[in-house]
């Protein structure tokens, strides 16, 4: 087993370039340290998971350095995610074989966020020293600012007591690095939380209208509230996937539409 010196040296790439080439953007890089804050976990754990094949190993670079990407934190919080709906390392490691063996970072991230959608509703509370750890990195006044225009945390300064959403913390994380307007960010959220309820409502009346109405004609009788609550809740996941991805469809293609015209 590698100790942990050997892995603790910077995330940077060492590696010699052609000057003639042009070079890609690069995608962030971490040590095994840095990767376990960034992930909210251990060191231990992470090693853990490599043994179990949970986690891809790591690139090694120079000096026998390992170096974790995107795609490790996002499988990370992915198997975080499937163990907090209770599901056991076996059925975890069942459910990755199942992926495509190609997933990107952001692919595994929305993937995280469909898993996450049928979990039970439920902040947590903490310190801002807590909430600095569950982050994996230290939070300005502005940082913490930010993260409660974006409804992501409840700090309450006086009782320095925080109130945070599971579900939104990572994303909100990593929204403080985008560069663009903080103003810009808030317009997008209220741009999404319109269009996301009235797309919920116009598929809730849907399935009121088209689905239920059997089920309503016996609204007395308890085995058929419990058939109606059961489909339900079968169906919340298979929607909210589906319009994550037909929305990702669309992204793209509007995406591609605005950056041939310019």
């Amino acid at each position: 087993m590698a100790t942990g010196t050997e892995e603790s040296v910077t995330g940077t790439h060492e590696s010699a370039e052609d000057p003639q080439e042009p070079t890609a953007p690069r995608e962030a890089t971490y040590t095994v340290d840095e990767l376990a804050a960034r992930a909210g976990v251990t060191v231990r754990t992470i090693r853990f998971y490599s043994t179990k094949g949970l986690l891809p190993p790591p690139v090694i670079g120079p000096r026998r350095v390992g170096h974790y990407g995107p795609g490790h934190l996002s499988r990370l919080a992915l198997i975080e995610e499937l163990q907090h709906q209770g599901m056991t390392l076996a059925a975890i490691e069942r459910y990755l074989e199942q992926l495509p063996p190609d997933l990107s970072a952001h692919d595994l991230a929305i993937h995280r966020a469909v898993v996450a959608s049928w979990a039970p509703e439920g902040a947590e509370e903490t310190s801002r020293a807590g909430l600095e750890r569950r982050a994996g990195r230290a939070l300005s006044a502005e940082d913490v600012r930010r993260l409660a225009a974006m409804g992501v945390v409840a700090y309450d300064e006086e009782a320095d007591r925080c109130r945070v959403d599971p579900g939104l913390l990572r994303l909100g994380l990593r929204l403080l690095d985008v560069p663009i307007p903080h103003e810009t960010i808030l317009a997008a959220r209220t741009v999404l939380m319109e269009h996301t309820r009235s797309a919920a409502h116009e598929l809730s009346r849907l399935f009121r209208d088209q689905v239920s109405g059997p089920y309503r004609e016996h609204a007395s009788e308890p085995e058929h509230v419990a058939a109606m609550r059961s489909l339900s809740a079968h169906m919340q996941p298979l929607v909210v996937q589906a319009l994550v991805t037909a929305f990702q469809r669309s992204l793209k293609e509007e995406l591609r539409e605005w950056l041939t015209e310019t």
